[in-house]
């Protein structure tokens, strides 16, 4: 349990900062958004971590999943929104 919530949190906060390296240097649309798929795989490796917890019992509470697994959902469909307008709109 503790080495996938380690890597929970450590996927969690790649998510966050692939997103700010990205941002410093969005002037450049391919360096945006590489770091911008970045962050989207480690929100899909965050999911998959919150599911292992699930199904090895670690995360026992149903309700606790749903709600971390829907918010990681939520973010990963806002991430593909956002690459989306950046590969559409980007401006240098």
């Amino acid at each position: 349990m503790h080495e996938v919530g380690s890597q929970v949190r450590r996927s969690a906060k790649s998510i966050r900062a692939n997103i700010v390296e990205g941002y410093g240097k969005r002037r450049y649309k391919l360096e945006f958004l590489r770091h911008l798929t970045y962050a989207l795989g480690s929100a899909q490796e965050t999911l998959d971590h919150l599911d292992t917890l699930h199904e090895t019992g670690s995360l026992v509470s149903q309700q606790r999943h749903a709600e971390l697994a829907d918010h990681t959902r939520l973010l990963i469909a806002k991430l593909r929104t956002f690459m989306h307008g950046v590969e559409l709109h980007h401006r240098s």
